[in-house]
């Protein structure tokens, strides 16, 4: 049924202009959709970013990830533009410079303008 069909994340965002200016400078993802409530934003292989303006919510888990092929390489340029990352010490996840590494995956995580956190992927096989 849907195993063949893009999925389109959708997040909250309580300020407009802080949102477009994070996900367009800082993250540089094209926008498709500027209306004053709702943001869309061009993401890799055809797929879109949405985000809508509501009142704050408190979600405490990774909403959306970015599938990297070099994720240090990633995580340098997001925190040379004032990205933070993350830092977790727990033990089902330990994070060594905002990247934590679990057999062959690797993933860091940041929030954005909205405390949304978004995160970073990266998959090897070798």
């Amino acid at each position: 049924m849907l195993s063949s069909c893009p999925i389109a994340p959708t997040l909250p965002m309580t300020d407009v202009e802080r949102t477009k200016v994070f996900y367009r400078e800082i993250l540089g993802l094209p926008p498709l959709t500027e209306l004053p409530e709702i943001l869309m934003f061009r993401c890799g292989d055809g797929t879109v970013l949405t985000l809508y303006q509501r009142e704050a919510s408190k979600a405490d888990h990774t909403l959306a990830s970015f599938l990297v092929k070099d994720i240090e390489k990633e995580v340098a340029e997001l925190r040379a533009k004032g990205v933070v990352f993350e830092e977790y010490d727990r033990p089902d996840i330990k994070t060594i410079n905002g990247i934590a590494t679990r057999g062959h995956t690797k993933a860091a995580w940041f929030r954005d303008p909205n405390g949304n956190i978004i995160g970073l992927t990266q998959e090897s096989t070798a």
